[in-house]
């Protein structure tokens, strides 16, 4: 239900951690951390229409192994300091540039803001995974808020990208 609700707004609904949950819940797709098992595993058990994403921290050797293995998108971070996950290792931006000659989506996570979105995009990130600044609000006027922030930061720093 969640992930119809997501489509019919325009959006992806990505499990974390979990495909089989992903499955049951009919996600778009599911993002595995290092633990998470295989993407073989997740393929198989998604079908070959669902996204599969891939956590890389700061490891490009990961990504390239990972898209080798036929993972959709590849994740780095935590870029900034992580309320979410406050002991998350640490990448370096420069990355974000090197993983786009992978040819899949490049995802930045960690401690994103409006603030310092525009950071990360102008180094090579392709799409943003923010957590914090949108589900550390009570109130949905303030969730809206920091939704429409980040979006307009998101599209003033992607404006003539091909």
């Amino acid at each position: 239900m969640i992930a119809r609700i997501v489509a019919a707004r325009g959006g992806v609904y990505i499990v974390n951690d979990d495909a089989a949950l992903a499955r049951e819940v009919d996600a778009h797709g599911v993002h595995l951390g290092e633990a998470d098992g295989s993407i073989a595993a997740a393929r198989a058990l998604l079908g070959p229409e669902r996204l599969i994403g891939v956590s890389c921290y700061g490891d490009v050797d990961r990504a390239r192994e990972a898209v080798a293995h036929g993972a959709d998108y590849v994740a780095f971070g935590s870029f900034f300091p992580s309320s979410t996950k406050p002991g998350a290792r640490r990448a370096d931006p420069a990355v974000l540039a090197t993983a786009q000659a992978l040819g899949v989506p490049v995802v930045a996570i960690g401690g994103i803001t409006a603030a310092n979105a525009g950071t990360l995009i102008d180094a090579g990130a392709d799409s943003l995974a923010v957590i914090a600044e949108l589900f550390g609000h009570d109130d949905p006027a303030e969730v809206r808020e920091a939704a429409d922030a980040i979006t307009r930061v998101y599209a003033h720093h992607t404006r003539g990208r091909t």
